[in-house]
């Protein structure tokens, strides 16, 4: 019962709740990006995604100097499966509508560090809704 209380205690928030829906739609995103999209400061972002990843929301992983966070796998606890329940929920929201959209504006003006430099420098597949829209960089 406690992990469970820790967890809606997480999505009490309202920029953890964002961040979460981003991370949902968008699979994994570095910081930098949850910064444009929010406009909020790399501290504060940083601070949520601390607090996500120890209630066991969230996993980290290091891309050269990146770090792409991403909603945690399923696993032991309640926690991916209480968020993977609220995505429809979620979808309903005109902020958090907003927000994904703002990431695929952000993406399509070629200024998502996620997917217009950290996926192509890996040789990685950004997710389908933003392939069509990371800028081709002129080659030569």
């Amino acid at each position: 019962m406690e992990r469970l209380l820790q967890v809606f205690k997480a999505l009490g928030d309202e920029t953890r709740l964002r961040i979460v829906n981003l991370l949902l739609e968008c699979g994994e995103l570095c910081v930098c990006d949850l910064e444009r999209v929010l406009a909020m400061p790399q501290s504060r972002i940083s601070r949520h995604l601390s607090y996500l990843k120890l209630c066991g929301l969230l996993r980290d992983r290091r891309e050269g100097t990146w770090v792409l966070y991403s909603i945690a796998g399923p696993g032991p606890g309640e926690g991916g499966a209480v968020l993977r329940s609220l995505r429809g929920i979620l979808a309903q929201s005109p902020q958090l509508t907003a927000d994904v959209q703002a990431l695929e504006t952000v993406t399509a003006a070629g200024r998502c560090t996620t997917f217009g430099q950290i996926y192509p420098a890996r040789k990685m597949k950004a997710p389908r809704r933003f392939q069509k829209l990371t800028p081709v960089k002129a080659q030569g």
